[in-house]
């Protein structure tokens, strides 16, 4: 076990040094010159002195240049959050900089380019630093995890280099070191969890500008370092997207305003505002409304902490998303707080005297800013709506980790992650992010047990349903990017993971851990932890194969074949008495092809008969039978039966969901106004069906990356168009048909320079197949199998009718 525990340390590093050499040109680091630095304030040495105030320290240092500049770049990262500045300007556009780490192990740098903020003669570089996760508040969730305890936490330090060439041929660094000084600022508290409060009465106008008058600052320390090993960020920044206008502003009693974004996001938000000095106004936040207009923001309480005692000593007794700003001598000012984000729709004002205008009120949305040029459409208003929903839900858990919700615990589940992660894939370009993840895995996860999150936040019940996401993350990089350097560079950290599976589950069926999370009926773990042992020792076949590692591909050939028998002895070979979730049952059964071929139709009328008798006739399935079920159904019945399930508002179902106000996903069928969260996005696998089935787009996973892939889009009766875009690396891939009024099916398909595609269409014996090519040298009848429903195309653009001759 204490190999397994040295393989992982020396794997962090080997995964951080490789990515290193891909990705930096100078790096920042420690020498004689350069330290972490920090303002000299001792950390509070009880946990109720942590929720008194505590300013944010802000940092400056000035220097002056004679010469013509070429090109200056930042270098700079913190344990925590950092904003940097110079001369006044912000720098860049990245907020809640660095990404969330174990900073013990890992930490992220950025580079700015900053040649057009540096002005001749005096110039001042500032820094105002969060506490992010790594100096968070010690509130016990659930009553019991204390964060100060799980994480890796310290005081708040940043490191820098700022690196100006000159046209002359010389550079000059100004560096962190002692030289600075430092001060208190205005942000008397942060939390990424509660949120901030804001003094404006202490502000320091101009203390980021080179003329501002620092006397009275005091010099700065050097930091304890975080230890983690420093990296330059490869993956997409968090950012402000978007903004978002309020839908409506209205006063549900006298002195209250609540500003309805009308929908619900992440992030924070900009407001004018006006006072006397030192009126506090209070914003509060939530996901809901009651029914007579007040805020609910039960749904996005921290770690369910309701009442008093629960939090620990100090916390608060309900602890809500909460900033408060104090009135300076501007009695007209733009606030807009820094080092938190929220989750809301609804937004509650206290303090203001007159209702806020529509245009001073705008809601920022944030996070990771993923590549996004993949599209779903269709004539189905509700499925759009569902997508629309879906893919907000996504990009509201992106904040540098993929969590499971973005208030209660901003956590990195791999339960939720091994569930959507084809889904994130389909909509938008994961390839830098997930390679992140991984690293964060590798980072999070020990020689003895199974940890449930990364970066690790101390949760470790829920199994390896969770903690294989690591090795799953790995096989999607592969299978949609054909990313095989990931699996060279971590095969050996793979191999002895599965050892630690085999210590951990030495009998081959899992019996302990979280099963079909949020399922309407029970699902054993034995049923779906075994399944994702199953697939995990079919990856690392497939991984073998890649390395050329003949041996180990027979051996975790065989444990696979091992473990599929397990599973069909104990949930296909005989009856299950017990009381289980049928739909979930069957279909994992055949999505991970543990039912023999000649019964698989069996298989699949008890699936059919299964969804059936669900409630409503719809699914009742949770995180990972939601998923299976999508596929399963589609793939050895029809997609016309999950078509009608989806494109229907009755209970349960996502329809029901909009029809009930939703603009997120939420985390339970069942509507909740107190416990579950409202933007969730593990019932967000529908998404990954549009793209797969609707649009018919599905990689090949004997061609990894899109070199050859299936072009097989549905066309259910009730569905009068689809337009489907995805970009593989070869390029972008169109899939779009729709109806005509002859009766006829029009498909538009764009294959990729350099890949290929078979196609499957659906196709009776009465009707016939034109296929028409952008290209004056094509010849539809040299295409083998074109008269059937299953044909190759090569690159290129293509029309495609499906008719019937009268």
């Amino acid at each position: 076990m204490i190999k397994l525990r040295i393989i992982i340390a020396l794997f962090s590093l080997v995964a951080c040094n490789r990515t290193l050499e891909k990705t930096e040109s100078k790096s920042l680091g420690t020498d004689d010159n350069t330290f972490w630095i920090e303002d000299d304030q001792p950390l509070a040495v009880n946990d109720s002195l942590f929720y008194l105030d505590n300013p944010s320290p802000l940092f400056r240092k000035e220097f002056k240049t004679d010469k013509t500049i070429g090109y200056a770049e930042l270098s700079i990262t913190a344990a925590g959050y950092y904003k940097a500045s110079i001369n006044g300007s912000g720098v860049g556009e990245n907020v809640l900089e660095p990404a969330w780490t174990d900073f013990s192990k890992r930490i992220y740098y950025t580079e700015y380019d900053v040649t057009s903020l540096i002005q001749n003669g005096d110039n001042c570089l500032g820094v105002s630093l969060g506490n992010g996760f790594y100096n968070p508040l010690p509130l016990r969730k659930w009553g019991r995890r204390n964060l100060r305890k799980d994480l890796s936490v310290g005081k708040p330090t940043f490191l820098a280099k700022l690196l100006i060439r000159y046209k002359d041929g010389t550079s000059e660094e100004i560096v962190s070191d002692t030289t600075w000084k430092y001060a208190s600022g205005p942000i008397l508290k942060n939390s990424v969890y509660l949120g901030v409060t804001y003094d404006a009465r202490k502000e320091l106008k101009g203390w980021n500008t080179p003329d501002f008058n620092d006397d009275l600052w005091k010099p700065v320390q050097k930091g304890s370092p975080p230890g983690g090993k420093l990296q330059k960020a490869f993956f997409p920044p968090v950012q402000v997207t978007q903004e978002i206008s309020p839908a409506e502003i209205y006063s549900p009693e006298n002195g209250v305003w609540i500003v309805d974004m009308g929908v619900n996001f992440t992030g924070t938000y900009k407001i004018k505002l006006s006072g006397n000095i030192g009126d506090t106004i209070t914003f509060r936040f939530g996901e809901r409304v009651y029914d007579d207009g007040k805020l609910n923001p039960m749904t996005t309480v921290i770690g369910q902490i309701k009442q008093k005692g629960v939090g620990g000593p100090g916390a608060p007794d309900i602890a809500w998303q909460t900033d408060s700003y104090i009135v300076g001598k501007n009695p007209d000012v733009w606030f807009s707080p820094e080092f938190t984000y929220h989750v809301y729709r609804y937004m509650e004002i206290v303090g203001m005297d007159k209702k806020p205008k529509t245009g001073d009120v705008k809601g920022l949305f944030i996070h990771t800013n993923v590549t996004n040029k993949n599209s779903f459409s269709s004539s189905s208003d509700l499925l759009n709506s569902i997508q629309e929903a879906t893919e907000r839900t996504f990009l509201a858990n992106l904040v540098s980790v993929q969590s499971d919700c973005p208030a209660r615990e901003k956590f990195g589940y791999g339960g939720d992650l091994n569930a959507t992660s084809e889904s994130f894939i389909y909509n938008f370009d994961m390839q830098t992010f997930y390679r992140k993840t991984i690293y964060d895995w590798v980072d999070a996860m020990n020689d003895s047990s199974f940890v449930d999150t990364a970066p690790f936040a101390g949760v470790e019940y829920c199994g390896i349903s969770w903690e294989s996401a690591y090795l799953t993350t790995q096989y999607y990089l592969y299978l949609y990017y054909n990313d095989t350097e990931i699996i060279k560079e971590l095969y050996e950290l793979n191999k002895q993971w599965m050892n630690k599976v085999a210590r951990i589950h030495p009998n081959g069926i899992v019996d302990k851990g979280l099963s079909d999370h949020e399922s309407m009926e029970p699902v054993p773990v034995q049923l779906t932890g075994t399944s994702h042992y199953l697939q995990c020792a079919r990856i690392m076949e497939t991984f073998a194969s890649v390395m050329g590692d003949t041996i180990n591909k027979k051996k975790y050939g065989q444990l696979a074949e091992n473990l599929k028998n397990l599973i069909k002895a104990e949930f296909w070979d005989k009856s299950v008495k017990e009381k289980i979730n049928r739909q979930t049952l069957f279909s994992t059964l055949l999505y991970h092809g543990i039912v023999p071929t000649d019964e698989i139709e069996a298989a699949k009328d008890s699936l059919l008969n299964a969804v059936q008798n669900g409630p409503s006739g719809h699914f009742n399935t949770g995180i990972f039978g939601t998923k299976y079920v999508l596929e399963a159904l589609s793939e050895n019945s029809s997609p016309n039966a999950v078509f009608d399930i989806v494109n229907s508002r009755t209970y349960p179902g996502w329809g029901y969901m909009l029809d009930r106000g939703a603009t997120t996903i939420w985390e339970t069928w069942k509507e909740s106004d107190n416990t579950y969260s409202n933007n969730h996005p593990m019932f967000g696998t529908i998404s990954e069906w549009y793209y797969r089935w609707l649009g018919g787009i599905r990689p090949e996973p004997q061609n990894p990356g899109f070199k050859t892939f299936v072009l097989g889009p549905s066309t259910p009766e009730g569905l009068e168009f689809v337009n489907c875009t995805y970009h593989s690396p070869f390029g972008e891939i169109v899939s779009n048909w729709k109806r005509m009024p002859s009766g006829s099916i029009r498909y538009e398909m764009k294959i990729p320079k350099g890949s290929k595609a078979t196609i499957i269409l659906p196709l009776d014996e009465s009707q016939k197949i034109k296929v028409e090519k952008k290209d004056k040298n094509f010849k539809p009848e040299k295409i083998d199998g074109l008269l059937t429903d299953n044909f190759k195309l090569d690159e290129g653009d293509y029309i495609i009718t499906v008719y019937s001759e009268n």
